[in-house]
């Protein structure tokens, strides 16, 4: 009998993978922090529409999914949404098109950008936030993360500055510039003028884990690089490394050492 229920276990896709293992400069996709006017809101729908697991870091409570953590924290007041930001919208594969649109249509989100032939939909989350589903039918699990999307007048320059300052590896995908990092990828979506920074908004920053954390932050800083947040050790986090940089788009980007194999 257990051998039987190990055999059938091995089969069954693990939906709480792991992040996506580094690059060679250490970095892989970490989490996308979102502040917004009610967190429990928020994770019924992440635990009950995808399966997001809750998890902790000491006292931050974390939402997990295969190959990124959703963090939702408390707004102090109201917030804008996440179009007309630097970061309009992030998005996941589905392994079915048809039963995430009915489960998000059945929670009542408004949704929009239906494309069927494309088999992609984008909801609104509450406080305005932007997540994009798209089907890939050779998923071996329900759904895992894909993108940040970044819109800018710029997307050479944004392109070429992750492949730089994070190791990503440039390239496109369909018409978009794309910056591709273990766990998913970066694209750019030509804008006409620099949209609104991210920080302080409902989808507040992106979020990348990093091997070594303190001596790529060093490293950063001595090719000229200003951080927003320095590096630190937070006890309270179960000791998380972090610091904060800014993009060229005004993308708040949160760097953590301490997610991998939570």
């Amino acid at each position: 009998m257990i051998r039987m229920l190990l055999l059938l276990s091995a089969g069954i896709p693990t939906l709480f993978a792991q992040l996506a293992p580094p690059n060679d400069a250490g970095v892989s996709i970490g989490h996308i922090h979102l502040m917004v006017t009610d967190p429990e809101a928020h994770k019924k729908l992440w635990t009950g529409l995808l399966g997001a697991e809750v998890t902790h870091a000491g006292t931050l409570e974390m939402l997990k999914l295969p190959g990124v953590f959703i963090i939702a924290g408390k707004a102090r007041g109201p917030v804008a949404g996440s179009e007309g930001s630097a970061v309009p919208h992030f998005g996941f594969l589905v392994k079915s098109f048809s039963e995430m649109r009915a489960k998000l249509a059945a929670a009542g989100l408004p949704l929009t950008n239906e494309n069927p032939t494309n088999r992609q939909v984008m909801a609104h989350f509450p406080d305005d936030i932007l997540v994009e589903f798209t089907e890939d039918a050779s998923l071996n699990m329900p759904v895992k993360f894909h993108h940040i999307h970044i819109g800018t007048p710029e997307g050479e320059r944004g392109r070429d500055w992750y492949a730089k300052t994070f190791g990503a590896r440039p390239g496109t995908r369909g018409t978009f510039l794309a910056a591709f990092v273990p766990g998913g990828e970066v694209d750019f979506r030509k804008a006409d003028a620099p949209q609104a920074p991210t920080k302080g908004r409902a989808l507040d920053h992106i979020g990348f884990e990093v091997k070594g954390l303190e001596a790529f932050v060093k490293k950063l800083q001595a090719s000229g690089y200003t951080f927003d947040v320095s590096y630190r050790e937070m006890a309270q986090l179960d000791n998380l490394k972090l610091a904060f940089l800014i993009d060229p788009d005004g993308v708040r980007i949160e760097l953590t050492e301490g997610l991998a194999g939570r």
